[in-house]
């Protein structure tokens, strides 16, 4: 599998082109990732959010009709995709397919995870393709995702937590922001995040 990245808008907001067995699937397109993620492609499947904040989401909708391609949000998420009390002027976009909970999605054999760790906001997943987990907003390197936004819950971010403290296997995390980290790295800091909420 082959990664490609490129910060994107105000809030430095990765945005990834995931690329195994031919397909490539565009994670997380932000504010003006359109020209990025257009020049980078060849044989793109699927677009898939990890959650629904506006800086994740942008170009949902302008990649939809250039590619002709699927949309993938976590169900929790979808009302946010068609209003932002932060960015009234968010372009909506409207998913083909709305991501239950810790649904597994057989992209014609290759396997996509989304993990539901709700907390950030009530839909967030962190994304598992290959080798690869694209974290989003739930886990950065040494860092959590914010609980004061609206639909954010730090109740639900403790169980997160917790959930996420208890995954046995290692993983590369691509979060939302910054640089890559480990699921065994940050697995050292829950218990210190779980007391902070």
């Amino acid at each position: 599998m082959t990664i490609k990245v490129q910060p994107m808008g105000p809030y430095q907001t990765n945005c990834y082109i995931a690329t195994i067995d031919g397909k490539d699937f565009i994670i997380d397109p932000g504010v003006d990732a359109t020209s990025w993620v257009m020049a980078n492609v060849t044989n793109p499947v699927a677009i898939l959010n990890t959650h629904g904040h506006f800086d994740h989401v942008w170009s949902n909708d302008e990649l939809q009709n250039r590619l002709g391609i699927p949309l993938y949000t976590p169900k929790g998420d979808v009302m946010l995709l068609s209003s932002s009390n932060w960015m009234p002027d968010l372009p909506p976009s409207t998913p083909d397919i709305e991501v239950n909970p810790d649904e597994t999605i057989d992209f014609e054999g290759t396997k996509v995870t989304f993990h539901h760790f709700p907390g950030h906001c009530p839909g967030c997943s962190m994304i598992e393709i290959g080798d690869a987990i694209f974290s989003g907003d739930f886990i950065f390197e040494r860092s959590i995702g914010r609980t004061d936004f609206p639909y954010s819950s730090p109740e639900d971010m403790r169980k997160s937590l917790q959930k996420f403290k208890e995954l046995d296997f290692d993983k590369t995390l691509y979060p939302g922001h910054g640089g890559t980290t480990t699921i065994k790295q940050e697995q050292q800091y829950t218990d210190y995040w779980m007391k902070t909420l």
